[in-house]
């Protein structure tokens, strides 16, 4: 006689013992950290590996010069810990001299999202702000509130400011600092051959617009060319009259 299979729910052994409770970690906060890090001896290689995530992105969005990619950091994971706990804006600094090379060779501005303290706000140079109709806000980014790519852009771009929001026609996030509340929708995730920039995940969207319509509904030239020589009665080219 075919012996049948007993299932269990979830986390459940055949005696009905529960296993530990797994408890969520929320992030550590910065107030243990009286000093910034130094730079990892390797930063150079980080901020190209950095530079080339960006370059590769920027390829495959195909953005409009003068649009916005949002740039999301975490020191403290590139360099192997808990985000918001070793923060380092001299490896920081390394990183945004990257990455701003590669965004101005683009024709793209850059964003640099600050850390939850800040309700994730970002710094942009004015001029970005100004054709972009920003909203400002009043704050200053430190190391420790803001975080470190945030407060080394407050003092190396031309003309910073600190804006609320914006909406990126792509983004790049180092070590999951959640960027996604400043993307346009649609976001689609980018992926490269390599998944981590140091010790930090890294995430890569670009964004497309959304789609409308239904079923009788046009997303390209070449289906609209076809809807008007159907119009027309017309055959397409190559095809029988």
């Amino acid at each position: 006689m075919t012996q049948m299979s007993q299932t269990y729910p979830p986390g459940q052994t055949r005696d009905g013992a529960q296993p530990p409770r797994e408890r969520a970690q929320d992030k550590p906060s910065t107030t243990d950290q009286t000093e910034p890090c130094p730079a990892p001896e390797d930063c150079t290689e980080l901020a190209k590996l950095a530079g080339r995530s960006l370059d590769a992105l920027l390829d495959l969005a195909k953005l409009e010069p003068g649009d916005i990619v949002v740039i999301g950091c975490s020191t403290s994971e590139i360099g192997g810990s808990h985000i918001g706990s070793a923060g380092s804006p001299a490896l920081a600094a390394v990183l945004l001299r990257e990455l701003r090379a590669v965004a101005d060779h683009h024709h793209i501005d850059l964003a640099i999202q600050c850390c939850e303290h800040l309700n994730r706000a970002l710094v942009v140079e004015r001029a970005t702000m100004r054709r972009h109709n920003l909203s400002q806000v009043t704050v200053w980014p430190v190391w420790n509130a803001g975080g470190s790519l945030a407060a080394t852009a407050m003092t190396t771009f031309t003309d910073p400011v600190v804006v609320e929001t914006v909406s990126a026609g792509a983004g790049m996030d180092m070590g999951h600092t959640l960027i996604g509340m400043h993307l346009r929708p649609v976001a689609v995730p980018v992926r490269l051959s390599w998944k981590m920039v140091g010790h930090a995940d890294l995430v890569l969207a670009r964004t497309r617009p959304k789609l409308v319509g239904g079923v009788r509904a046009c997303y390209s030239p070449e289906c609209a060319a076809e809807r008007r020589r159907q119009a027309a009665g017309q055959s397409a080219p190559g095809g029988a009259s």
